[in-house]
């Protein structure tokens, strides 16, 4: 277990330096990653983003409000439902969320022999 916390505080950590790099907070790029997740829509919600960051929904309205002040995502209302704000990404979010995701898979791979689950006994061992 102490091994695999290690590995993943050291990704944690690769991935705040090449977000610092590219002028970023790693949770801005957590922000724009999930927009862009959403399969079969180019949006989310502030309520999806809250859960996808595990954060709380004026915080990520917060959040938002940074990105959108550096030019990264917009806000548009929903044509269905006019209470709600869809975010998007700008084509300057949109790229820089694609070099970030370029380079943080490079690191996972790099990682996929190491960053693994560990056994029970393996878990049990270390206690």
């Amino acid at each position: 277990m102490s091994d695999f916390r290690y590995q993943l505080r050291r990704y944690m950590r690769f991935s705040e330096g090449l977000t610092n790099k590219y002028g970023i907070t790693n949770l801005q790029y957590l922000l724009l990653l999930h927009v862009k997740a959403y399969e079969n829509r180019e949006w989310a919600t502030i309520t999806e983003l809250a859960e996808k960051l595990q954060s709380h929904h004026h915080g990520v309205v917060a959040l938002v409000s940074r990105c959108e002040k550096l030019g990264l995502i917009y806000r548009k209302r929903s044509a269905l439902d006019k209470r709600e704000v869809e975010i998007h990404l700008t084509p300057e979010g949109d790229r820089l969320v694609n070099i970030l995701v370029d380079q943080h898979r490079n690191e996972l791979l790099d990682l996929q022999d190491v960053f693994k689950v560990p056994s029970m006994h393996e878990f049990k061992h270390t206690l």
